[in-house]
């Protein structure tokens, strides 16, 4: 026993430091007092450097590339992802093709999601009408004009009288000039099912879709944010295609932050998202928690220091 060595706890190197503690509570506080009062540890000092990028990424006009599960818009988020758009914070939104379903639907009757176990005993999952046929048509008519996926249906919104359309996420990018991608999964969402359903035009749509995400992925260069809430597999997989693709025909893109919310470890998004796209130069951070309280959260603190 007289062989083992000690040494001073004070020389040696601690990952923990009472400066970094959270602050106590206290009644009355500001959400400013409140966000400064998390411990600038783990998880929570990852979600400081993620707002303070963003706000960074706004000052100096670079990309803020908002990528997007279905489950956000049914969360109820839309409106903190309007005024994120009002404020010139998010540049360009990507969505899956559900998205553009439950978006339409908040717009349409202000409300959404079926009950998909009980609609599926008898055939009636994903048969709605009015959904297929508003979102398939504007399709066909918007790709045969020229447009993209996303700016086909954002338009058709636009220009239809529809009673909620202030919640619409669609809608609000379309009235402040921000781009919205749409990226579909030929046989993934409901509209496919019907006989309105036009599989080249929306695949010509999303394709254009891909070739404008790859011009705004060249906004992240030195400063840009790319957040991705809640797509596990179809979003990490475009993005790091576009951000290839970007990169291929000579543009740097490099020294940005990339940052994945989930409500559980994704290995694509971890993957595609936050670590190989900034080996070469950047952050990344994955952030687990639901998204109705992330994403409220994290837009919060960005308005408070803009």
């Amino acid at each position: 026993m007289n062989k083992i060595k000690t040494y001073s706890v004070n020389s040696r190197k601690s990952k923990v430091n009472a400066k970094d503690f959270a602050l106590r509570p206290v009644k009355a506080k500001s959400f400013s007092n409140f966000f400064d009062s998390l411990p600038n540890i783990l998880k929570a000092k990852d979600l400081r450097a993620v707002s303070s990028d963003i706000v960074s990424a706004r000052k100096k006009s670079k990309g803020v590339i908002f990528m997007s599960g279905a489950h956000v818009i049914k969360c109820g988020l839309n409106p903190v992802l309007i005024e994120l758009i009002k404020r010139k914070i998010i540049t360009c939104i990507c969505l899956n093709g559900a998205g553009i379903i439950h978006d339409f639907e908040i717009a349409f009757q202000g409300k959404t999601s079926e009950d998909v176990a009980e609609n599926l005993k008898t055939g009636k999952f994903g048969m709605a009408k009015e959904t297929a046929d508003f979102l398939n048509c504007a399709a066909k008519d918007g790709v045969k004009k020229g447009f993209g996926l996303g700016y086909a249906v954002a338009s058709a919104i636009a220009t239809t009288d529809l009673a909620n359309k202030d919640l619409s996420l669609l809608y609000n990018a379309y009235k402040h000039k921000v781009p919205v991608c749409v990226f579909v999964g030929i046989g993934t969402d409901i509209i496919h099912q019907h006989p309105s359903f036009d599989a080249p035009l929306t695949a010509q749509g999303s394709l254009r879709d891909f070739h404008i995400l790859v011009d705004n992925i060249c906004s992240l260069n030195h400063g840009g944010v790319v957040l991705n809430f809640g797509s596990a597999v179809l979003l990490p997989e475009v993005f790091l295609k576009a951000l290839n693709l970007a990169r291929n025909m000579g543009n740097g893109v490099r020294n940005f932050t990339a940052a994945n919310f989930d409500m559980i470890y994704q290995y694509r998004s971890s993957q595609n998202v936050v670590n190989r796209p900034t080996l070469s130069g950047g952050n990344g951070y994955y952030i687990i928690g639901h998204h109705e309280i992330m994403l409220p959260l994290l837009a919060q603190s960005v308005i408070e220091k803009i």
